[in-house]
């Protein structure tokens, strides 16, 4: 465990901004990974959406365009083992699918999950009250 660096979890989203669209948005978190100012984590289950994201025939990646993109992930975000986390602890998000990401910063001890998804983004005053992690756009986060 990399106990100097702190830990950031990226919603799917996010991850489109960073290693698909080059969005300009996130230039001060790509700065960050790619100084080490931080580490971003993953685990099984956010990479299995992350893939299954990319493959959205509204993104209109082709095979090439797909596979640099999985490529830059894996080059950013460290891979984690799956982690249990205990009923009760964290909120409960609407959107089932970013429940993972919430037990996800919660296992691997991440200051901050950043996102843009509203599910999310609204159980941030609980996550801070809680001392459990922040939840920010990327825009509104700083290292």
């Amino acid at each position: 465990m990399d106990s100097i660096r702190p830990r950031i979890v990226l919603d799917t989203n996010v991850c489109l901004d960073l290693f698909v669209f080059a969005d300009t948005r996130v230039a001060t978190l790509r700065t960050a990974l790619q100084s080490g100012d931080v580490v971003a984590v993953t685990d099984a289950e956010c990479r299995e959406e992350w893939l299954r994201v990319l493959a959205y025939p509204q993104l209109r990646l082709d095979e090439a365009a797909r596979a640099a993109a999985i490529a830059a992930f894996d080059a950013r975000v460290q891979l984690l083992p799956s982690a249990p986390v205990p009923e009760g602890v964290l909120p409960r998000c609407a959107d089932p699918d970013d429940q993972n990401f919430l037990q996800l910063a919660h296992a691997s001890g991440a200051r901050w999950l950043l996102s843009r998804d509203n599910a999310l983004l609204v159980l941030a005053r609980r996550t801070r009250r809680d001392g459990l992690f922040e939840i920010l756009t990327p825009d509104a986060w700083t290292p």
